[in-house]
Parts: structure tokens; sequence; C-alpha cells
């Protein structure tokens, strides 16, 4: 993890570990905006200062679990396809990954990722769409989903060598397979699976989309 992200590293000792387990319940309860490190510390039964002496302020806090997440998915992806040759089969299982459930890590007690997951598709853009991102850029506070990305451009490369917009692509595979489980549970008039709420059809519409364009 990103060293300035955090004053203190929260994975070092039990009362960080709380925050992190806390903050990711309270974000996905009461949202972003509503979320506050007074509600942090009362929720862990600790004070406002303590959660201070790990992060400098919420924002951090919210790029942190964000950048968690999309590490622990990357090693997920990587994992998943690591034996397998086909490009394709590896692209269908990248998709699997970001459009359907996530199940909850039990080897990481301190993080639900289930929940984790509802909150990169709800909140995830908040870390980027703000007014400093091009100094958090320079920090490097989005690399853990720049190597993604890279990780899927890598794939769609396989697929076809000659495809010209690999890394553009990929994020959109990301985006949009996150917008459309929100849309369909949210906005359904939005999307086609609002009825159904299917996630294999968000899977097959997604698989549609990304061989077409690497195909044509």
């Amino acid at each position: 993890m990103n060293e300035k992200l955090f004053l203190r590293n929260p994975e070092h000792t039990e009362l960080g570990k709380k925050l992190i387990n806390h903050s990711i319940q309270l974000i996905h309860k009461k949202g972003f905006e509503d979320f506050t490190f007074k509600k942090l510390a009362e929720n862990v039964g600790t004070t406002e200062a303590s959660v201070y002496r790990y992060f400098e302020n919420k924002h951090k806090l919210l790029i942190y679990i964000t950048s968690w997440y999309w590490s622990w998915l990357e090693y997920r992806v990587s994992y998943t396809t690591n034996n397998i040759a086909d490009p394709v089969v590896k692209i269908k299982k990248v998709i699997e990954l970001l459009a359907t459930k996530v199940e909850d890590d039990i080897s990481t007690a301190y993080v639900n990722e289930s929940i984790l997951h509802q909150i990169i598709i709800a909140e995830g853009s908040k870390t980027y769409l703000t007014k400093h991102v091009t100094a958090d850029n320079k920090d490097q506070f989005f690399k853990p989903y720049k190597e993604l990305c890279a990780l899927i451009s890598e794939f769609i490369q396989e697929c076809n060598p000659t495809y010209k917009f690999p890394h553009s692509l990929a994020t959109t595979i990301i985006e949009m397979a996150h917008l459309q489980n929100f849309f369909m549970q949210h906005l359904p008039a939005l999307t086609d699976f609002g009825k159904d709420k299917d996630e294999s059809k968000v899977l097959e519409f997604l698989e549609d989309l990304v061989f077409r364009s690497i195909r044509n």
C-alpha cells in the first residue's frame, strides 16, 4: 500500500485493522458523504484523535480501501488465469470476477470484500473525480487500479494484437461492469436487466460488447 495514504500503517495494529473494518461497514451503510471520523471513532470505541493518527482525512481513507480492493482483485485475476492459455477464456474470467457478487475472503478477517465491492461500485469514482486528481496521480495513489487495467489490456492484446484500444477497453470493462450492476439495482430504466436483476445477463452483455470490439 502507498505509504502516502496513511500516517500510520493500519495493518500493523489491531486498532488500525478495526478502523479499516468499521470504516468499510459504515461507508457501506451511510454512504461516503455522511461518513465521518467522529462516527468511525464512536463505532470502534476509540477517540477521533486516534483515527487521525492513522489517516489525514476521509478521502485518503477511501483511496486506501479502494486501492486495497484493486490490489486484491488483481491478485485474484492473476491467480484465476495463471494456468489458462486461451486469452478469450482469460477475458471471460475477468468479466465474471468484475460483474458477479464477490464472496468474502476469510483469509483477510478485517476486510469484508463483498461489502467493499459494493463500495467500489457506489463510491469508487469519488477517489479520482476530484479537483486534486492530478496531484494524487503524481503520488501514485491509483497505481493498483492502473496495474489491474494493464493486466486486462494484456489479455486483450493476446486476443487481438492489432486491436488499437486495449487500455481503453480494459477500463471500460471495469467501469461498465460496475455501472450496469449499479443501474440494474437502483436505476433499472438505464439497463436491459432491471426487471430480472440477473447477473448472468450483465455478463452476456459485457462479453458481447468486448468481443465484438476485439474481433471487428
